[in-house]
């Protein structure tokens, strides 16, 4: 399901209901149950669209294959879309459902009415950018999700490779009908990816004369070699993978690389959203899909830059306390290029970085208690990101377990350059990412018990990632942060995310240039150079996502205060956190009605 947001109301209830059994035939329990069969059924049809999001799910019925992504395919999903929204409001009864099943049916069917309605906005995105385009999700998907188990799924791993050529046809007519339509990204973009593609298939049997396998091959080889096969059998496996990566998947990529050296010569400078066809319209609603509130560009603009003067007082508190001589600007200079702050560059300073991240995470694990009651079941390991997009790709972000165990969740830390990644940091990114960020939130969110399938992988941004930089805030109280430096690194975190709200508005809304951006970012953070470029360049091409940490964080906050308010000394932080975890990922609004319903039923006299 996509980012869902505040939308029209579906039909009224009565209309709802219209074809609806009456209510003297069927009883609340057996409408109740009814959706619910719907909703999983729905899901699942819906899931069966996209053979790379059931290897996410660890889903095997069609992991020899790849998305669809022509317009056929596009049309096709829309229509069954439209079918089962049209065939929920005129089968259920809302009236008779309980309260979980009703706010099952309403997130289900408004996600349904906005993802109908976006699809006028289908082309309005960059489906190869440096972030997670699909040039570097082929070997993200195969290495990360594509497991190994058996002969069959070692034949689905060849499959795929082979199955490159139409996917990357499909891709590069995509790129084409953007370009088309005069939706094409920024110049900059090129030169990342396709130097990210060339990467893919540097190395063995790309390049005879290399002596290092490429990723694709050392990680066939490496899962292959584990199973329980004979000697030649493994050979003949690997033999025909190597064929594939020959005939398939250089040509693939030397085809796309192509393609985008074609379109490359049409792209400009220009970044905004605004350049594009009805840009204003499609950011306008970006931001509501995002933030899931009706916030425009002008009031998240300046919602950041009242959040960064907020902490920039609080930085400067800790200045004093460390007894730093000289302004907010030199501290920033200080921070950012002071050797004590940084690993060596080098495997052993990366090696450092993994095992004090790993180190931290289990010192949050001992203390949990102490404000939460669910925890995660499934494990969480913390890794490098892998050299074939480690140029790229963020600074940090985490990948959800497989449901049925078979992958842990993953917090991974881009140590590409040592110089991004400041030790006073290494706190807050880890509680952010790893506990009790996105894998508390989203491992408990796949384990909960009774809710349909859909309400694990709600893909709500503001909720996830205002949790995230929650909970950056809450080890605070929990006796984290103990060393000042380490606390300005939490600070200064939240002031990353307090800029974007006026950067990514400045860009899309305001028609910022990248350099007006990048200017902006330097003068208010003490991030180094490098990370600001990445980032700028982000922003750029995700339209409005950045707005969702800040907007998000500061919702769960607000309610929380609201909620202390409302009951005093019988409010418990426990159950707080609970409440918000444990109903899976909620549109802000959505949440705000379930922290209400949760006070007025904590009140003593309830």
């Amino acid at each position: 399901m996509g980012d869902s947001a505040h939308s029209q109301t579906a039909t009224s209830n009565a209309e709802h209901s219209k074809n609806a059994a009456t209510v003297s035939e069927v009883t609340p329990q057996a409408e109740s149950l009814k959706a619910n069969q719907l909703f999983d059924e729905y899901f699942t049809a819906q899931v069966m669209h996209s053979p790379i999001f059931q290897s996410f799910l660890g889903i095997k019925d069609d992991q020899d294959k790849w998305d669809d992504l022509t317009e056929a395919g596009e049309q096709k999903l829309l229509e069954m879309k439209q079918q089962q929204l049209t065939h929920l409001q005129t089968h259920i009864d809302t009236t008779l459902l309980d309260e979980q099943t009703r706010l099952s049916y309403d997130l289900f069917t408004e996600s349904l009415i906005n993802e109908i309605s976006d699809y006028q906005w289908r082309f309005h995105d960059y489906p190869v950018n440096q972030m997670h385009g699909l040039h570097s999700m082929v070997p993200a998907v195969l290495i990360n999700m594509h497991q190994i188990t058996d002969i069959k799924d070692a034949q689905d791993y060849v499959s795929r490779l082979e199955g490159t050529t139409e996917f990357f046809q499909q891709l590069s007519q995509q790129l084409e009908i953007r370009a088309d339509k005069g939706i094409i990204a920024p110049r900059f973009v090129f030169p990342h990816v396709i130097r990210d593609s060339n990467n893919v298939i540097s190395g063995l049997p790309f390049d005879a004369t290399s002596d290092t396998d490429s990723a694709l091959l050392e990680d066939f080889k490496r899962k292959v070699s584990a199973l329980n096969l004979d000697a030649s059998e493994k050979t003949a496996l690997i033999e025909s993978a190597n064929q594939a990566l020959v005939k398939h998947v250089g040509p693939a990529y030397r085809a796309l690389i192509t393609t985008l050296e074609n379109v490359q010569q049409q792209a400009d400078v220009l970044d905004g959203a605004w350049k594009l066809p009805d840009g204003d319209a499609f950011y306008a609603n970006a931001l509501k899909r995002t933030t899931t509130t009706d916030l425009s560009a002008d009031d998240i603009h300046n919602i950041g830059l009242s959040e960064v003067s907020r902490i920039h007082k609080e930085m400067r508190d800790i200045m004093s306390k460390v007894g730093f001589e000289g302004d907010l600007q030199a501290f920033f200079e200080f921070m950012r290029t002071d050797a004590q702050f940084y690993k060596a560059d080098n495997d052993e300073g990366r090696a450092e970085y993994l095992a004090e991240a790993t180190a931290i995470i289990d010192r949050m694990k001992e203390q949990l208690d102490s404000a939460f009651i669910t925890k995660p079941k499934a494990e969480l390991d913390v890794k490098a990101v892998e050299a074939f997009r480690e140029k790229s790709a963020g600074k940090a972000f985490y990948q959800s377990p497989a449901p049925d165990g078979s992958r842990p969740g993953r917090y991974y830390a881009n140590l590409y350059r040592m110089s991004d990644m400041p030790t006073y940091q290494m706190e807050a990114l880890a509680f952010h990412e790893g506990i009790p960020g996105h894998h508390m939130q989203l491992a408990i969110a796949q384990e909960l018990q009774g809710l349909p399938k859909f309400r694990s992988y709600g893909d709500y941004t503001a909720y996830i990632e205002g949790w995230g930089l929650y909970s950056e805030f809450i080890p605070k109280e929990m006796g984290f942060y103990q060393d000042p430096y380490s606390d300005f690194g939490r600070l200064a975190m939240e002031l990353w995310r307090a800029c974007r709200l006026v950067v990514d508005t400045g860009i899309h809304s305001k028609k910022w240039s990248r350099q007006e951006a990048i200017d902006y970012l330097a003068a208010n953070t003490p991030n180094p150079q490098g990370d600001i470029v990445k980032a700028i360049e982000r922003y750029i091409v995700l339209p409005s996502q950045a707005t969702a940490y800040k907007i998000g964080m500061l919702k769960i906050q607000e309610l929380r205060q609201h909620a202390e308010n409302q009951l005093g000394p019988d409010f418990d932080i426990r159950e707080y956190h609970d409440l918000v975890l444990s109903n899976g990922p909620l549109p802000l609004s959505t949440l705000e009605k379930q922290v209400q319903r949760w006070i007025e039923k904590s009140k003593p006299n309830a």
